[in-house]
C-alpha cells in the first residue's frame, strides 16, 4: 500500500469510526504512522478531518428529526434528557471523540439546533487532540 492509499485508508475508516457505525480508526491512524513516519501531520490532519464529518453526518441526523417542540405535540410530552447538553452548547462537543457518548452528543447537538459552524469547530478540536495524543505517543 502506498502513501496515498494509506491516507485514503485513514480518511475512510476515520470517518466510518465517526458515524453510527462500529469501527475504529486509532489502529489505521497507528498502522500509517508506523509504516510511514513522514507523515505524522498529514496523517493527523486526514484522521481529523475524516472523523469531524462523520460527526458532523451524526449532527445532520439529528437536524433531521423533529425539533423539541414538535416531538412534544407529536407524542404530548416533554422531552427530556439533553439539558447537559443545552446548558453547555457546542463547547461539550470537544468530548465528541468519546466512543458512544460522541455520537449521542453529535446527535444531541443536531436535534438541539447547535450553531453548524460552533459544533464543527468543537467537534475538529475534540478529535484533533484525541488524534494528536495517539500520534504523539508513537513518535
Amino acid at each position: 500500500m502506498n502513501e496515498n492509499t494509506s491516507l485514503l485508508t485513514l480518511f475512510i475508516s476515520s470517518f466510518l469510526a465517526a458515524t453510527l457505525l462500529p469501527g475504529g480508526s486509532e489502529a489505521v491512524l497507528v498502522g500509517v504512522l508506523i509504516t510511514y513516519p513522514d507523515l505524522f501531520w498529514p496523517a493527523l490532519n486526514v484522521a481529523t478531518l475524516g472523523n469531524t464529518l462523520g460527526g458532523m453526518s451524526s449532527y445532520v441526523i439529528g437536524r433531521l428529526l423533529p425539533d423539541e417542540q414538535a416531538l412534544s405535540q407529536k407524542i404530548g410530552r416533554h422531552v427530556h434528557g439533553l439539558e447537559w447538553t443545552r446548558r453547555r452548547g457546542a463547547p461539550v462537543l470537544f468530548l465528541s471523540w468519546l466512543p458512544l457518548i460522541g455520537d449521542i452528543l453529535c446527535v444531541a447537538a443536531g436535534w438541539l439546533r447547535i450553531n453548524w459552524a460552533s459544533a464543527a469547530f468543537f467537534i475538529a478540536a475534540g478529535k484533533f487532540a484525541r488524534y494528536w495524543l495517539i500520534a504523539a505517543a508513537i513518535n
